[in-house]
């Protein structure tokens, strides 16, 4: 059965909250000095150097204005970040080549461990959209990011028919009702999207309902979501087998999750003892619920099954399943955010080197993060589903108000 909901209630955004400051509330500077200090990047203030929570932030603000320069970015920003004191106004904003040795000074792993310091789940009790019964909806799915020519992350194709630049893949754990990323992995493309999610799954929390395509699925991925005690939805591939051991009221049938590597006679026993109602070893198999429904489409439609651990008709509705696995379509929806609206259709990362690729993709990150906090917490505030906020409105008027004119401290 679900968990009770138990969360702490959020406030609604105040009006301050929506300019820079939206970064500066969902990513506060103390997190950003714990996370600079666990990697080992010492506070600079010599010589005029940028210290790191003023590069961080730098950083953040080069992908809310992904189409303008450095130097054009420090000049818009300064003045709002120094009304949230995150620095003093004292010198001159720096010029694009010292942005860039502060951002290389800073590294590749601070704006991940920033990341993984402050993202979670956002939706309370009374967001909508958010909640199937009990349990939170979340969804894994992953992307792609044009990057600068880099041996480090490769490209896709072949070498007939490859693409134009080398490409970054994203696999990230998403909350449904807020759209806002609350854990990821970065990697190059050659790494599939079910090698980098298996790293994610062990931080998948009770009280979930997890959600995953088809391409997600292999018996060690399910089995080791399933042992983290959250519920599980997830499309099956067309290949699974999945014997009837039992038909349910309404229709859904229970079925066996066997490890691919029995064969013979231990796969039957093990088939046998489900059947019989016992509780196989989860290490070799799982007792799992099917639901089947026909999508109609233009060539006459589609069938999904679906995988779950919720075997009890009277904990989730067959109906009420295949509404909250459509609700996967918000981390596709999440993934778009990043990269076309924040980042811009078809565009290249601006970042030349691997280890400033991947500062940048954290960056990109935390600011979706950063704004689909906002929605949701004014969203929740207004009685409101998430859904009916535009991210792109928000984010023009983060954009508009984020300008200011201030020093930076030496």
């Amino acid at each position: 059965m679900a968990q009770a909901r138990v969360d702490s209630v959020r406030p609604v955004a105040r009006p301050d909250q929506v300019s820079l400051g939206v970064l500066v509330a969902a990513v506060p500077r103390f997190k950003v000095d714990e996370a600079a200090a666990v990697c080992g990047v010492a506070e600079q203030r010599r010589g005029g150097k940028l210290p790191p929570h003023v590069t961080a932030y730098l950083t953040m603000a080069l992908c809310l204005f992904s189409d303008d320069g450095a130097e054009e970015v420090a000049q818009k920003v300064t003045g709002s970040l120094s009304e949230f004191g995150v620095w003093d106004a004292a010198g001159e904003p720096p010029t694009s080549s010292g942005i860039t040795q502060a951002r290389k000074r800073l590294g590749r792993d601070v704006l991940r461990e920033t990341f993984h310091r402050v993202a979670e789940p956002v939706a309370t009790n009374e967001t909508l959209g958010a909640w199937l019964r009990g349990w939170r909806l979340m969804a894994i799915d992953g992307f792609e990011l044009d990057v600068p020519d880099s041996a480090e992350f490769g490209y896709a194709g072949n070498s007939q028919s490859r693409s134009a630049f080398p490409k970054a893949r994203v696999v990230a754990v998403g909350e449904c009702g807020s759209r806002a990323f609350i854990d990821a992995e970065v990697g190059p493309w050659n790494r599939s999207e079910k090698t980098m999610a298996a790293t994610l799954l062990p931080s998948i929390s009770s009280g979930w309902l997890l959600l995953a395509d088809r391409g997600f699925y292999s018996f060690a991925a399910f089995s080791a979501a399933a042992q983290t005690g959250a519920a599980l939805c997830w499309r099956a591939p067309a290949q699974l087998i999945l014997p009837v051991l039992e038909v349910l009221s309404d229709g859904t049938y229970l079925s066996a999750l066997v490890d691919p590597r029995l064969r013979g006679r231990p796969r039957e026993e093990l088939l046998r003892e489900a059947k019989s109602g016992a509780k196989p070893d989860p290490a070799a198999a799982h007792v799992v619920r099917i639901v089947e429904y026909e999508v109609p489409d233009r060539d006459g439609g589609e069938l999904i099954c679906l995988i779950t651990t919720v075997t009890d008709p009277e904990a989730a509705t067959a109906a009420e399943l295949a509404a909250a696995y459509h609700q996967r379509w918000e981390e596709e929806t999440a993934n778009g955010q990043l990269k076309t609206v924040l980042r811009g259709p078809g565009k290249v990362l601006r970042s030349k080197s691997p280890d400033l690729v991947h500062q940048e993709i954290w960056a990109y990150l935390l600011v979706q993060y950063a704004i689909n906090s906002l929605i949701c917490q004014a969203a929740t505030g207004a009685d409101i589903d998430p859904d009916r906020i535009s991210f792109l409105r928000t984010l023009s008027i983060v954009r508009r108000t984020a300008t200011g004119t201030a020093a930076f401290p030496p």
